[in-house]
């Protein structure tokens, strides 16, 4: 999916991913490929053979340690979970110009780096810079009763602790209800 300022976003990719293997745990390696697909990964590279079993159950995983991150709301202890996660991983960014996106950093599979390593750095990356571009967290979890998505929070405003204004307005009635009926 693309940035809506035309670009490539890792961080939309990072939180689609870990949306979707929050929501299932065993997403299918077809499902996966597909997400990846529609945001902008080669056929080539999703194929059986580029793209195997192993390769999305690493991937898997690394969007379960990535959801650790999205879920964490103190700077200091996500700037140092993200610092772990690029030091840790086997890959380096690098600017990258392709497929019509403007330049952008890009994380590279291959070498030592599978599927799960490079879905590490590329998300660590993009949190990495949203954190510093935003000066604050820019991610989060829901926080209403029952949903806990994943979400970015880089429009203007104060920090967000919903997904959705469905979500925000349900979170309001609850506790308007739960004030009545405690009063």
């Amino acid at each position: 999916m693309a940035d809506p300022r035309g670009g490539f976003s890792a961080a939309r990719r990072l939180i689609d991913l870990a949306e979707a293997v929050r929501a299932d745990p065993e997403l299918p390696r077809t499902a996966l490929a597909e997400l990846l697909a529609g945001h902008g990964e080669r056929p080539a590279d999703l194929t059986g053979e580029a793209f195997p079993e192993a390769g999305a159950a690493e991937l898997r995983a690394a969007a379960r340690r990535m959801a650790e991150v999205l879920r964490e709301s103190d700077e200091d202890r996500a700037a140092g979970a993200l610092n772990a996660l690029l030091e840790e991983c086997a890959t380096r960014p690098r600017l990258t110009r392709h497929d019509g996106y403007p330049w952008h950093l890009h994380v590279d599979r291959g070498g030592e780096a599978g599927w799960g390593d490079w879905f590490l750095a590329s998300g660590a990356l993009a949190l990495a810079q949203l954190l510093t571009e935003y000066g604050r967290i820019a991610w989060g979890s829901c926080a209403a009763e029952g949903c806990g998505r994943f979400f970015l929070a880089t429009g203007p405003g104060s920090v967000r602790r919903y997904c959705s204004t469905t979500c925000a307005g349900r979170s309001r009635v609850a506790a308007h209800r739960r004030r009545k009926r405690e009063a």
